[in-house]
Order: structure tokens, then C-alpha cells, then sequence
């Protein structure tokens, strides 16, 4: 991806992303591309330099039980320099039933900062793995939900109109660095070989992301994964042999297994042409 300028466009409103790891570092080179200045976060000060020659400012934060005074009025500081802020903490940095808990001070410092926009990066793993088609209102954001990851985007889902909010629930993400056929490679006998798979290539995670940032596409929740959506049975093994892997096998099974993720809406709502929805043509690119 190309590299921002030294000198970021004014007009450009500045974007807080906390976390980058993975995604967030892709999501920040290409904001930065685009002209938007980037505050990032890490847990890891080895990432602190890499950050930097991006072009992002960085700073190392650390959510947790160890998140004290100091490091709530970091976070509220950094902040009040942005107009939106990409929360991208994976559920799993968080201790079992803590995910909300571990997000609780991120909100208390949104609303203590102003900030105006919130783009809350969720998962799909929100829903119950029934063989039926999932749309974004078959899980309910709110505080008082079973689900950590639905407690979670409760909180960043404004009551009282104090900000703008966009959850974004992203099948599993898989491109370089995350080639999905070594995700099962070697395993034998495995369930749910019916069961369809709900991917997303990491450019189009990205690109929708920065989409919904460039067209203020606020006030949704969009699920976000590729069209297709073929059986376990027969992706992952074709995963394998593209990478000369063993592949898996799966039990036989008669009865259909597995939720589909439905991304229709986002496709409705964002312009944003997606590259990858054929997951099996999608390998070389992983």
C-alpha cells in the first residue's frame, strides 16, 4: 500500500484506531493512504517504531485489570484529539465473561471525550450456530445480553444520542499471514462438514471499514463476510492442497449444519465493491 504523506490533509478528519494488531495495522496503512491522519494503539512496544514509519502516531495502551488512573486519562486524552474512533479489541484479549468489563473504561472515556463517531469491530460468532441464515437483527446489541460480545456493543451503542455509532460483526477473517488452509490441515474426523463457511478476505474488511468511515454510514450494524458460502467438507480440503497440506476429513453427515451469514445489508448500505467473494478463487490472495 502506498504511504501518507508526511503532511496530512486538514480537511481529513483524524482517526483513533485501538488496536493494531493484524487488521488494525492493514485498516491503518490504508486510512493513511487515503489522506486521514491515524492515532494507533498497541499492547506490544516492538510495534511502537513499526507504527511510527506507517506514519501513525502511536501509543502503547494496555486494557486489563492493571488499567489505572493514568491509563484512563491516556486513553481520554488521545481521545479528545479524534473525531472517530475504531474500536478493534478482540474478544478474545479478555479473561472469560470479562470482554465487557475489559471495553467499560474505552466507554466511559467516549463519553468523557466527546468524541462524535464509533466504529465498533464485532464478530459474527454473535450468533447461535443453527443451520439457518443470520441477519444482523437475529442478535441484539445491549448491555444486558448473554453474550459478552452483544454486552460489549451494547455499551457503544448510544442511548442518549451522545455519539454516532456503526457495528461492524466480520465473519472469519482469513488473507495474508491467514491462509485458511492451515487452519484444519492434518485434522481427522471432523463434525460439521456441512456446515457452510463465513469468510472475509482481509481487503474487503478493510475496504468496507474505510468505507463506512469515508460516507458517515452511522447509526447500523452490518454483517460482513463473503457471498459464497461452500460446505467445510469441501473448502478446507481444497485449502490444504493449495498449500501441499494434508487435508482434513470430516465425519459423514447427512442433516444440514451450521449458520450463513447474510451481508446483504452492508452490500445495501456501503459503497463498497467487494474483491473476494469467491473464497475458493480468494486462496492465491491469502
Amino acid at each position: 500500500m502506498n504511504m501518507a504523506s508526511d503532511v496530512p490533509s486538514p480537511e481529513m478528519p483524524t482517526v483513533v484506531l485501538l488496536g493494531c494488531g493484524w487488521l488494525g495495522t492493514a485498516l491503518a496503512q490504508h486510512l493513511l493512504a487515503t489522506g486521514y491522519p491515524v492515532v494507533g494503539t498497541t499492547t506490544t512496544p516492538a510495534q511502537l517504531p513499526v507504527l511510527t514509519e506507517m506514519g501513525v502516531q502511536p501509543h502503547l495502551l494496555q486494557l486489563g485489570t492493571d488499567f489505572g488512573p493514568p491509563a484512563y486519562d491516556q486513553l481520554t486524552d488521545l481521545l479528545r484529539t479524534a473525531d472517530v474512533l475504531v474500536l478493534n479489541v478482540p474478544p478474545r484479549t479478555a479473561a472469560a465473561g470479562g470482554y465487557p468489563a475489559l471495553l467499560r473504561p474505552v466507554h466511559r472515556a467516549v463519553a468523557a471525550a466527546g468524541i462524535s463517531r464509533v466504529l465498533f469491530v464485532s464478530s459474527t460468532g454473535v450468533y447461535p450456530d443453527e443451520p439457518r441464515t443470520m441477519r444482523e437483527a437475529d442478535a441484539y446489541s445491549n448491555r444486558d445480553a448473554a453474550s459478552d460480545v452483544l454486552r460489549a456493543e451494547g455499551h457503544f451503542v448510544p442511548r442518549y444520542g451522545q455519539w454516532r455509532s456503526t457495528v461492524v460483526r466480520l465473519g472469519g477473517l482469513i488473507g495474508p499471514g491467514r491462509a485458511p488452509g492451515r487452519f484444519l490441515a492434518g485434522r481427522q474426523e471432523l463434525a460439521q462438514g456441512n456446515a457452510p463457511v463465513n469468510l472475509l478476505h482481509l481487503t474487503d474488511a478493510v475496504g468496507v471499514l474505510a468505507a463506512i468511515i469515508q460516507h458517515d454510514t452511522w447509526g447500523h450494524t452490518f454483517n460482513v463476510a463473503a457471498a459464497g458460502h461452500p460446505l467445510r467438507r469441501d473448502f478446507y480440503p481444497a485449502a490444504a492442497h493449495y498449500l501441499g497440506l494434508v487435508p482434513p476429513t470430516f465425519r459423514p453427515e447427512t442433516s444440514p449444519t451450521g449458520k450463513t451469514i447474510d451481508s446483504s445489508l452492508v452490500r445495501e448500505k456501503v459503497p463498497y465493491v467487494f474483491q473476494h467473494d469467491d473464497v475458493l478463487g480468494a486462496l492465491p490472495y491469502c
